[in-house]
């Protein structure tokens, strides 16, 4: 197939032991998938929005998103991610993946480098626009850099969705995503509560927030800082430390923030590569029973964290739901199963602490326990 990757199945390097999710393995015969809680947003609408800006601006409707039919043809769709060095985008790949098995659908998954490897996306959304897909769904890595490629694929007739990252694209034909000061809102609102359990009426906070040009850091920041502004303690953001999300990195900018601010810290808030890489640098400072890390987004790297005590609680914008849910949208513009397409499709988070640990629903979020990332699937013949 011109332009498309070979099969390929790539061993993630992540440890994969503790809880058990209550997950069906990737080779199961798919089930269609419970009803996922959204807000719909429909113009009118400013140009070149976010999708926060989006369900400020929009009407939004809240509904229950069902699973659709089996697509009638196997339609051809590339998947354009940023990375595979965090769980999240493992969570990602499943949810695709396991609705690509249940529709029928040919599915081609182009994995950037990371946050800084922009150029390498803008090479893949080249490669997926001349392989003339029935689609590309694209999970940017800048808020605004991929706006031109976006607009060149649908000037060929290429349907272009959003996954997870945000962008200001007007050319996407639907955006499926959370809202992402919402991130930041939902896990500073955690922590803020802490604070007030334990008597404190100030507190210093670290942000680790991950790459700066992506649209979903921007989205944890905006939404720690409003949620700051309001709150009924005071809340001092004494530093945030930008870089992209790969543990070496985050290792290195956790030890760096520990040095200079260590002493004064209450919390770190990072995002799903980066508050884990903050563990072991606050157990080898000495200040793991001082400073609490709080994360702005769920994995099962940070599920396990959290049950063993190293993190204190993660919001959760559920990536299984959200690649799903964009898979059947595609299906569902493909073959016109839909009158009114919204702009926008939002998930609703959750909330995990280690009090809600034993009856939270991680289907939603994590990949199953062993599940190895899959970057092709193409049905058996009909």
């Amino acid at each position: 197939m011109p332009g498309c990757v070979k099969p390929l199945f790539l061993a993630a390097g992540i440890a994969w032991t503790g809880f058990a999710a209550p997950l069906a393995q990737a080779d199961a015969s798919p089930r269609p998938f419970p009803p996922i809680t959204v807000d719909l947003i429909y113009p009118p609408l400013k140009p070149q929005s976010t999708a926060d800006e989006a369900l400020a601006s929009g009407r939004v409707q809240t509904a229950q998103y069902a699973a659709t039919a089996p697509a009638r043809k196997p339609w051809r769709i590339a998947f354009l991610f940023p990375h595979l060095k965090d769980p999240y985008w493992l969570g990602c790949d499943y949810g695709v993946i396991s609705e690509a098995r249940r529709l029928g659908l040919n599915v081609d998954i182009l994995v950037a480098n990371g946050y800084d490897d922009l150029v390498g996306q803008l090479h893949q959304m080249e490669e997926a626009i001349a392989a003339n897909y029935d689609a590309i769904v694209i999970s940017p890595i800048s808020l605004t850099a991929d706006n031109a490629a976006i607009a060149k694929a649908r000037s060929r007739g290429i349907p272009v969705f959003e996954l997870a990252n945000d962008s200001t694209s007007d050319d996407l034909n639907t955006k499926i995503t959370t809202s992402l000061t919402s991130m930041g809102s939902d896990a500073t609102r955690w922590l803020i509560n802490d604070a007030q359990k334990h008597g404190l009426k100030s507190v210093n906070i670290a942000l680790l927030p991950g790459p700066a040009d992506a649209g979903w850091v921007k989205g944890e920041v905006e939404g720690t800082r409003a949620e700051a502004a309001r709150a009924p303690v005071k809340v001092n953001i004494v530093a945030i430390k930008y870089g992209d999300s790969d543990r070496i990195v985050q290792s290195q900018l956790a030890a760096q923030l520990l040095a200079e601010q260590g002493q004064s810290l209450n919390y770190i808030v990072g995002c799903t590569g980066c508050a884990p890489s903050a563990i072991l640098p606050l157990k080898t400072a000495g200040l793991a029973g001082k400073i609490k890390i709080v994360a702005y987004d769920l994995t099962r790297e940070i599920a396990n964290a959290i049950r063993k005590g190293d993190i204190a609680a993660a919001a959760d914008t559920k990536g299984v739901s959200q690649a799903r849910l964009t898979t059947n949208a595609v299906v569902s513009l493909l073959e016109a199963r839909e009158r009114n397409i919204p702009h926008t499709i939002l998930v609703k988070l959750g909330l995990l602490t280690q009090a809600n640990f034993n009856t939270y629903d991680f289907g939603n979020s994590i990949a199953p326990e062993g599940f190895i990332p899959i970057l092709n699937y193409a049905p058996a013949e009909r």
